[in-house]
C-alpha cells in the first residue's frame, strides 16, 4: 500500500469518526463526541471542520479556555471559517475582553453574510453582537456621565470660588455680577446637559427601521420600487408568502434586491454615536 492510499484510508477514518462524534453531539453525549473528534484531529489534523466541531462541544460544556484554543487552531486553517470566529468570539466576552470578542463578532457576521445571508447563523451571530455592543456602550456611557458630573461639579465649584473673590456682597443681595454668575451657571449646566444627551436612549428614526418588522435595519436591501427591507425578512417573504413586494404589491424576484449600502452606512454611524439603539428586548 502506497503513501496515498495509507492518507485516503486515514481521511476516511477520520470522516467516519466526525460523523460518530457527530451522533453522540446529538445526544448530548459531548464528552464521547470530544473523543471522536479528537480522534479525527490525530488521523487528519488540517481539516477545520474537525476543530470547529470539538469546539462546539466545548461550548456546551462551558469549557471556554478550550473553545478558544480549538478556534484559533481552525482560523490558521481556515480564516473564512464563520463559526470559528463566532466561538472565538464569545469565549473572549467570556473573558471580559469585550473588544475583541466585538471584533471576531464582527467578523463571524461579515463572513455569514457573504455565504449564507439568510442561515440561521447570521441572525444568532447578530443577536450576540449586538449584545455585546450594547455592554461596550453601557460600560463607555457610565465611565462618561462619571467623568461629565466629576467635571461639572469642578467647573461649578471654579466658577462659584472666583465670583466669591471678585464680589464679597452681603447675603440675599443680587446685583448686576451675581445676576451674572447665576446666567453663567446655568449655561455651563445647559452645556453638560447637552453633552450627556447622546447617552440618553431614545426612538430610532423610522427610515433606519424595516417597515415589517419596525426594528433597526442589520442587513437592508432595495426593491426596484425604492423601498428597504431587512434581507433575511424579505426574503422569507418571497419564500413563505409570495413574489411581490409586500409594500406596493408589485412583482419581485430575489434577484432584485440590492444591498442598501446609504442605509447601511446611515445605521452604522446612528450605532456608532447611539449605543444603546443595539438593545434587541
Amino acid at each position: 500500500m502506497g503513501p496515498g492510499s495509507a492518507l485516503s484510508a486515514a481521511a476516511k477514518q477520520a470522516e467516519q469518526l466526525r460523523k460518530d462524534g457527530n451522533n453522540y453531539f446529538k445526544k448530548d453525549r459531548f464528552g464521547a463526541a470530544i473523543d471522536a473528534y479528537t480522534e479525527a484531529i490525530t488521523l487528519c489534523p488540517n481539516v477545520p471542520v474537525y476543530w470547529t466541531n470539538r469546539a462546539l462541544c466545548h461550548r456546551r460544556r462551558n469549557d471556554w479556555l478550550k473553545v478558544e484554543e480549538d478556534c484559533w487552531r481552525a482560523i490558521q486553517l481556515d480564516y473564512s471559517s464563520v463559526k470559528a470566529h463566532y466561538m472565538l468570539g464569545l469565549a473572549m466576552l467570556q473573558k471580559q475582553e469585550l473588544d475583541e470578542g466585538v471584533k471576531e463578532l464582527q467578523k463571524a457576521l461579515d463572513l455569514g453574510r457573504g455565504a449564507n445571508p439568510k442561515g440561521y447563523m447570521v441572525d444568532e451571530i447578530w443577536q450576540e453582537l449586538a449584545k455585546a455592543k450594547y455592554l461596550q456602550w453601557e460600560h463607555a456611557s457610565s465611565k462618561h456621565s462619571w467623568e461629565l458630573q466629576n467635571l461639572k461639579e469642578a467647573c461649578e465649584t471654579a466658577l462659584r470660588q472666583k465670583h466669591f473673590l471678585d464680589h464679597s456682597q452681603p447675603e440675599g443681595f443680587l446685583n448686576e455680577d451675581s445676576i451674572s454668575h447665576m446666567k453663567q451657571l446655568k449655561s455651563l449646566r445647559q452645556v453638560f446637559r447637552e453633552a450627556g444627551e447622546a447617552d440618553i436612549p431614545g426612538d430610532v428614526p423610522d427610515f433606519l427601521c424595516c417597515k415589517i418588522t419596525l426594528d433597526i435595519f442589520r442587513d437592508p436591501v432595495i426593491t426596484p420600487s425604492g423601498v428597504t427591507y431587512e434581507r433575511a425578512v424579505i426574503l422569507d417573504h418571497l419564500q413563505k408568502v409570495g413574489k411581490f413586494d409586500p409594500i406596493t404589491h408589485e412583482p419581485l424576484d430575489k434577484s432584485q434586491l440590492v444591498p442598501n449600502l446609504a442605509i447601511k452606512e446611515a445605521v452604522q454611524a446612528y450605532l456608532d454615536k447611539h449605543g444603546w439603539a443595539y438593545k434587541t428586548d
